[in-house]
């Protein structure tokens, strides 16, 4: 089921800067032509640039509307003639204590880490489905993975719940020529920053002492991840470790956690 990135169509969401823009990149050198999309059309439109007019097109996407979606998949078409990746990598962060952040934060951020990546499916996998090949990649984190991150909750929730969603998609897709890979970054150089809401007294970010890669090498990870059709791309190789010690025994991993905490 992996796909020959080699003139493959590839289309990507929040792609105007860190992750996604790596991962445009990354998938450009291999010889796809990418659709750039971001919030910020101008973003988009400096990325698709740099690619190359020839190689990419770009435009701002609001993945909280299906319109914008759809618009995305019309200018994919008209310009390529076919799809066949769709990278899902949209995110917002809610940071504070579990009594302080709002229910109207736990909306937004829902809306968009989780309902961003079912709006897309029901945009992107019916053409996918029907051409029988393609791939998807679902951005998630290692606080989808596992449960440190109790200092951002919504974050944590949406980012385990696309986890969840992207290994029973596999299960679905997989036997009709589509692959999924669901990328868990931990520490990555990014402008995320720009997409946290803080909540209540500030406190030190909680989560296991992961090495911080550049973007550029996690777009590289991401590109030889759906070439080589993996589903679990991880950036860090401690993280692996932590989920085998989690799922040894989730009790004993939460003692530890939880003698570890401030």
């Amino acid at each position: 089921m992996s796909i020959d990135l080699h003139d493959a169509v590839a289309v990507v969401t929040g792609a105007g800067s860190g992750i996604g823009r790596a991962a445009a990149h990354a998938f450009a050198r291999r010889g796809a032509r990418v659709v750039v999309t971001d919030l910020v059309a101008e973003r988009a439109h400096t990325v698709a640039h740099e690619i190359g007019d020839a190689q990419a097109v770009a435009t701002g996407c609001d993945v909280t509307g299906l319109d914008d979606l759809e618009a995305v998949r019309k200018l994919a078409l008209d310009r390529f003639g076919r799809i066949d990746l769709v990278m899902n990598n949209v995110g917002i962060l809610a940071v504070g204590a579990a009594e302080d952040i709002p229910f109207e934060a736990w909306q937004q951020v829902v809306d968009v880490n989780l309902l961003g990546v079912v709006r897309s499916n029901l945009v992107f996998l019916p053409h996918l489905l029907e051409q029988g090949s393609g791939h998807v990649v679902n951005t998630a984190s290692t606080a989808g993975l596992l449960p440190y991150g109790f200092d951002r909750l919504p974050y944590t929730a949406t980012k385990h719940a696309v986890v969840g969603l992207s290994e029973a998609l596999a299960l679905y897709l997989r036997p009709r020529g589509i692959g999924v890979s669901c990328l868990c970054p931990a520490g990555v150089a990014t402008n995320i920053v720009e997409q946290v809401t803080f909540y209540g007294k500030p406190a030190p970010p909680q989560g296991p002492d992961f090495p911080v890669l550049d973007a550029d090498s996690v777009g590289e990870l991401v590109a030889d991840g759906v070439a080589r059709d993996r589903f679990l791309i991880l950036i860090a190789p401690q993280a692996a470790d932590e989920l085998r010690e989690h799922g040894a025994d989730v009790d004993a991993y939460l003692s530890r956690l939880t003698k570890e905490a401030p």
